[in-house]
Order: C-alpha cells, then structure tokens, then sequence
C-alpha cells in the first residue's frame, strides 16, 4: 500500500499495489503494521456497507460527536463516488476545510478520515456499493451531521441531487 497525505491534517488517500498475472491481481486493503508505522487506527469493530440505485444520490455528511468519534476507512466496491471530507476540529490547522476524491471500483483508492470529520458522498452512476471500515459502534445519540449545501464549506458536488435523506436536507447551518 502507498499512503498520500490529502492536505487535510490526519486524513489519506491509501492506494493499493496490486500483483497481477493471469489471473488478475491481488491487493491489501488493510494491515495493521502498514497502518501502524503511519500512526492510524488500527482497530475497526464495525464493517459496514452501503448500496445506492442511483445516480446522483447523496449519502452524509455525517460524524458521530464526543466521545463516540469514529475514524473511517471508505472505499467503493462496485460503481463510484464523489467523496467529501470536511474538517470540523476546532483548533485544527485545517479546519472547515474540505476536499473530494472519486472512488470507485476500477481505481481502488480508499480515503482514510480521522476522527472529527464529516463524511459523505455522491453517487456517479448507478448501483454504487461503498465498503466501511469503522473505528467505534454506531451510537444513535452521538449521530450527527452537516447539510450537504452548508455555505459554510462551499461543498461542490459533480452532478444534480437525485436523492439525499429528509434528515440530511434539515441539519443547522454549521455555527463554527
């Protein structure tokens, strides 16, 4: 695995070295002592996938607040992804900043987002599946989020929203 620092502080892009021969190839998505020696998570409890049917369906931006904040390695199995990440560490040199990568089936990346991020995506093509690698157990009370359209974060997303949930259509504008 290559490691590629993103210029938001604490979060990677991690690329896989893939083996090929006739057979096609084979790849680490994960090792605790690459992991390790670059001083990221290691432990992941919950694994989570998503499956979106359409184009243009946007899935966040989600974290979970203090003390329930989860590291996430995401990387797209099937389809792609516009993925965003935005910096919401008060005190952190990169704050409110975000930036967005394309994931997706055929290029392997995996972003790596640390701890006191907000996370989501946008579908660019149908039947998108998106793998999660989870640093702690989903807490219900500690879920939370930022509006996808937040000008506090001027987020520009590829294409027109087709889809996004009620819920993710009504967080706050952000008051950081």
């Amino acid at each position: 695995m290559r490691f590629e620092a993103i210029g938001l502080d604490g979060a990677w892009l991690v690329h896989q070295e893939a083996m090929q021969d006739e057979r096609g190839f084979f790849a680490r998505t994960f090792c605790v002592d690459e992991f390790g020696a670059h001083c990221l998570e290691t432990k992941f409890p919950q694994h989570s996938v998503s499956h979106s049917s359409r184009k243009g369906t946007v899935r966040g931006m989600h974290f979970q607040k203090a003390p329930h904040e989860e590291v996430k390695l995401v990387r797209c199995l099937s389809g792609s992804i516009w993925d965003v990440i935005i910096d919401l560490r008060r005190g952190s040199p990169t704050f409110r900043q975000s930036r967005g990568f394309e994931l997706s089936a055929e290029n392997s990346l995996q972003l790596y987002i640390p701890k006191g991020f907000a996370h989501g995506f946008q579908t660019l093509a149908d039947d998108t599946r998106v793998n999660y690698l989870i640093s702690e157990f989903y807490a219900p009370a500690a879920a939370s989020g930022v509006r996808h359209n937040d000008p506090a974060f001027d987020v520009r997303w590829p294409l027109p929203v087709t889809m996004i949930a009620e819920k993710d259509l009504h967080w706050p504008d952000f008051a950081g």
